[in-house]
C-alpha cells in the first residue's frame, strides 16, 4: 500500500501565505516526479507545480513568482510554499507522485486526498 497524506491547507486573507506538505508512505522503492494540482469548484483539475527527483521544477504561469515547490527525498515529502495568495487560488489542492513500488515494478501515479485552500478578498 502507498499513501500520500497532505496537510497545511486553510483559510487565509489575500496577500497571505500557506505551506502545504505531502508525505508518501508505504511500500516505495523510488519516487520520480512529485507535484501539486488544484481543482476549483466547477473547473477541471490543473497542474500547479511539479518537481523531478533531481530537483528540477516547473510551474503554471498563474503561480510563477508566488509559489515554490520543493521536496525532501529522505522524508519522501513534497512541499508547496504559497505566497501572495489571491482569491483565485481558492481550490482543493491535491498531491501527486509517480512511484515505483519495487525495483522491477512499473511507475504508477498516486494521489492524496486533497486539502482545501480558501483565500478571502
Amino acid at each position: 500500500q502507498v499513501q500520500l497524506v497532505e496537510s497545511g491547507g486553510g483559510l487565509v486573507q489575500a496577500g497571505g501565505s500557506l505551506r502545504l506538505s505531502c508525505a508518501a508512505s508505504g511500500s516505495i522503492f523510488s519516487i520520480n516526479n512529485m507535484g501539486w494540482y488544484r481543482q476549483a469548484p466547477g473547473k477541471q483539475r490543473e497542474l500547479v507545480a511539479v518537481v523531478t527527483s533531481s530537483g528540477s521544477t516547473d510551474y503554471a504561469e498563474s503561480v510563477k513568482g508566488r509559489f515554490t515547490i520543493s521536496r525532501d527525498n529522505a522524508k519522501k515529502t513534497v512541499y508547496l510554499q504559497m505566497n501572495s495568495l489571491k482569491p483565485e487560488d481558492t481550490a482543493i489542492y491535491y498531491c501527486n507522485a509517480d512511484i515505483r513500488r519495487g525495483w522491477n515494478s512499473r511507475v504508477e501515479g498516486y494521489w492524496g486526498q486533497g486539502t482545501q485552500v480558501a483565500v478571502s478578498s
